[in-house]
C-alpha cells in the first residue's frame, strides 16, 4: 500500500533547486577524499610489529611481509613489515581493520600518477610519500572494533580462603567453552612460536581446540613438549609477554590453552595417538645424569629414533626441580608422574638414588654407553653471607622445598621472612604462610628483596596470590644483617636499595642508608638465586672441557661439549626455567644422533 509520505518523496528533491552548485575547477589536482576515505596506506613502523595479521587476512595476496633494513628481528617483532601492491590492493581496509597493534591505516590520498609500476608496491612507513604526515583517511574505529575478544576467558580458581591452608591445587584450568572461547581470540600471527625457546606450534594447537580436534592438538605438543602437563602449569609462558593481542587487551592464556590439551587425555591412550606403539631400537645407549625437564626430554625424542636410554638421578623420584622445588599446589605430583610415566612407557629406565661420582662414576658412564648428556639443574641456594647468615635457623629456600616434597618435618617460625624477589622465593613463601597457617591459625611471613616491585623478576601473578594468602610482600630493600640475641633470631636489618646496577652494567647494588627498616623474625630463608654441582664430573675430564664465563661449560648449538661423546644441557647451561630445558633436551637428542651417525 503506496502512503502520502512515498508520493510526496520525489519533490523534495526541489529543494536542491536553490542550492549553490558545487564546481571542481581542477579535478585531478584539487579533489580531496572524504574524511574517512580509504587511500593509501601508512603504517607507524615503531608500532608495527611485523605479526603479518595483515598479511594472512588479504583475499587479494596484496600483501608481502618483507625485512627491512635497520630494523632486527628480537622477541615480539618479526623485524619484517607489509609490503603493499596496489595492482592487486581492493580498498577494503581488513589489514586495518585486523591490525593488532593499530600500526596500520589509510591516507584519504587516492591520486597518485607514474609511469613506473614498480612504484606502485612500496613499504608504508619506509617508504616516504607525501601523504605520510595526512592525518585523515580511515583508521580503526575506536572503541570496541575488533575481530578478536580482548579479554581472557575467566580462569577458575580456588579462593584464598580456600586454598591458604592447603596444598592442593588451586588453579582449575579450563573447561571446554572456555577454552574454545579463549582459542577463538587467537590470531595466529605466530610471534609467540617465535619467541617460545622450544618453538612450539602454538598456533596450531590453538586451531586444534578451536576445532575440537584435542587429538591433534596432543600431537602438535609433543613435536616440541613432551611435558605437557607439566609445562601447561609451570611454564614462565615468555609466549605470552609477546603475544599481539596484547598490545591492545589481555594476551592469550596460551599456558592454559596447553594445559587444557593435555588435561583431556589419559596417559594411556598417548601411544596409540602419538604412533609410538612400535619403536624400532637400533643397538646403541645413550646414559642420563638427571631426570629433570632436559634429562626427560632428552630420553623422549632419544627414544623415539631407537635409543636405548638409561637416565641416573640422585632423588628418590623423577622431576628434578620440577617436583623438588616446585610447591604442588601449583604442580601437582600426579600431573608430573602423568608425563614421566608416558616417557617411561617407551623403554626409557630411571634408576632412583645413584649419585654420578661415588655410585657411578662419569668415566665409567663413558665406557658403557656410547654418549652420555647431564642435565643436572641448579639444587643448590646461594647465601647472602651477611653477618648472622650462618644460624641454624637460617635457611635456604631450596633445601626446604625440597624437605618439603619429601615429606619431611621443617622447622616453621611465627615469625619468617624470605630474601628473594623470584619464583622461588615466592613458592617458599606461600608454602611456609600455608604451613604457619596449618601450625598457629594466622600467617606471619614477610618476603623482601632489592629489587622493587615493578622490577621483581617473580611473574606477577605469584607476588598477587602471596599476599592473597596473607603474606607480606615488601620489595626494595637490601639485607645487611641478621640480628641474634641470646643464640636466636630476632629480625633482619635492611637498608633502602636504590639501584642493582653501575654504569657498566654490573651486579654493584646502592643504598641509602639513611633509609631503614628492621623486619622481625625468628626465621630467616635466603632464596637469591641457585647454584650448580659440578662435582660428578673428575678432574680428568674437566682439563678436557673448555670452560665459559661464570663457570659454565661450553657448549656447541647441540650441546656438546669439547668432548664428543659428552653433552650438557639443562639449568647447568641455559635458563633457568623448564621450558629452556626441554628445548636443549630435544636439541641435544638430535645432537646425539647426528653424533652417533658419523660415528657409525
Amino acid at each position: 500500500m503506496t502512503s502520502l509520505k512515498d508520493i510526496l518523496s520525489p519533490f523534495t528533491a526541489w529543494k536542491n533547486v536553490i542550492l549553490e552548485p558545487v564546481t571542481i575547477k581542477d579535478p585531478i589536482n584539487d579533489r580531496p577524499g572524504a574524511a574517512r576515505y580509504r587511500g593509501f596506506h601508512k603504517n607507524d613502523i615503531t608500532k608495527c610489529i611485523g605479526c603479518g595479521t595483515c598479511e594472512d587476512i588479504c583475499e587479494n595476496e596484496a600483501i608481502d611481509m618483507v625485512p627491512v633494513e635497520g630494523i632486527e628481528t628480537k622477541d615480539g617483532d618479526s623485524g619484517l613489515r607489509p609490503k603493499i601492491d596496489y595492482g592487486r590492493c581492493c580498498w577494503c581496509a581488513l589489514c586495518v581493520d585486523v591490525c593488532t597493534t593499530n600500526s596500520l591505516s589509510m591516507s584519504n590520498e587516492y591520486k597518485w600518477i607514474d609511469t613506473d609500476p614498480d612504484n606502485f608496491r612500496f613499504i608504508p612507513g619506509v617508504d616516504k610519500k607525501s601523504w605520510d604526515d595526512n592525518e585523515a583517511g580511515w583508521k580503526k574505529p575506536e572503541p570496541n572494533y575488533e575481530f578478536y575478544g580482548l579479554k581472557r576467558a575467566e580462569m577458575g580458581e580456588l579462593h584464598p580462603e580456600e586454598r591458604d591452608h592447603s596444598f592442593i591445587e588451586f588453579i582449575k584450568g579450563y573447561s571446554k567453552q572456555q577454552a574454545q572461547e579463549e582459542a577463538d581470540r587467537c590470531v595466529e600471527c605466530g610471534i609467540c612460536t617465535a619467541t617460545c625457546p622450544a618453538h612450539m606450534g602454538i598456533p596450531d594447537y590453538i586451531r586444534a581446540i578451536r576445532n575440537d580436534d584435542i587429538e591433534e592438538g596432543l600431537r602438535v605438543l609433543y613435536e616440541t613438549n613432551p611435558l605437557p602437563e607439566i609445562c601447561g602449569r609451570i611454564c614462565t609462558h615468555k609466549c605470552e609477554s609477546v603475544c599481539s593481542i596484547g598490545h591492545k587487551g589481555e594476551p592469550l592464556s596460551i599456558r592454559w590453552l596447553k594445559r587444557y590439551i593435555a588435561d583431556q587425555v589419559e596417559s594411556e591412550h598417548y601411544k596409540k595417538i602419538l604412533e609410538t606403539e612400535n619403536l624400532v631400537k637400533n643397538g646403541k645407549k645413550v646414559a642420563i645424569i638427571g631426570a629433570g625437564p632436559s634429562g626427560l626430554s632428552a630420553a623422549y625424542y632419544l627414544s623415539l629414533l631407537g635409543y636405548e636410554c638409561t637416565i641416573f638421578e640422585k632423588l628418590p623420584e623423577a622431576g628434578g626441580m620440577m617436583r623438588y622445588g616446585i610447591p604442588e599446589y601449583r604442580l601437582p605430583y600426579d600431573q608430573i608422574d602423568k608425563d614421566i610415566n608416558y616417557i617411561l612407557s617407551l623403554g626409557v629406565e630411571i634408576r632412583y638414588n645413584v649419585n654420578i661420582g661415588s655410585d657411578i662414576t662419569l668415566d665409567q658412564l663413558h665406557l658403557d654407553y656410547d654418549a652420555v648428556f647431564a642435565g643436572t639443574g641448579l639444587h643448590l641456594g646461594r647465601s647472602t653471607r651477611i653477618d648472622g647468615s650462618d644460624h641454624e635457623n637460617v635457611y635456604q629456600s631450596i633445601e626446604l622445598l625440597r624437605k618439603i616434597t619429601l615429606g619431611e618435618e621443617i622447622h616453621v617460625a611465627e615469625k619468617i621472612v624470605v630474601i628473594g624477589g623470584g619464583n622461588v622465593a615466592m613458592d617458599i613463601t606461600r608454602s611456609l604462610a600455608r604451613l604457619q597457617k596449618i601450625k598457629y591459625g594466622k600467617v606471619q611471613t614477610l618476603a623482601t628483596s632489592l629489587e622493587t616491585e615493578d622490577k621483581m623478576p617473580a611473574d606477577r601473578e605469584e607476588v598477587v596470590e602471596a599476599r592473597e594468602e596473607g603474606a607480606i610482600i615488601d620489595p626494595g630493600w637490601a639485607p645487611q644483617s641478621i640480628e641474634i640475641v641470646d643464640g636466636k633470631v630476632k629480625g633482619l636489618h635492611v637498608t633502602q636499595c636504590l639501584s642493582l646496577f653501575d654504569a657498566t652494567g654490573a651486579f654493584n647494588p646502592q643504598c641509602n642508608l639513611d633509609n631503614k627498616k628492621f623486619f622481625e623474625a625468628d626465621m630467616v630463608v635466603e632464596s637469591i638465586g641457585q647454584g650448580m654441582d659440578l662435582g660428578y664430573i673428575s678432574e680428568n675430564i674437566k682439563d678436557n672441557l673448555t670452560m665459559g664465563p661464570r663457570g659454565r661449560i661450553q657448549v656447541d648449538k647441540y650441546f656438546q661439549t669439547s668432548l664428543p661423546w659428552l653433552f650438557l644441557g639443562g639449568d647447568i647451561i641455559q635458563g633457568p626455567d623448564v621450558i629452556h630445558g626441554i628445548a636443549n633436551g630435544h636439541q641435544a637428542a638430535r645432537g646425539i644422533d647426528n653424533y652417533l651417525n658419523a660415528k657409525g
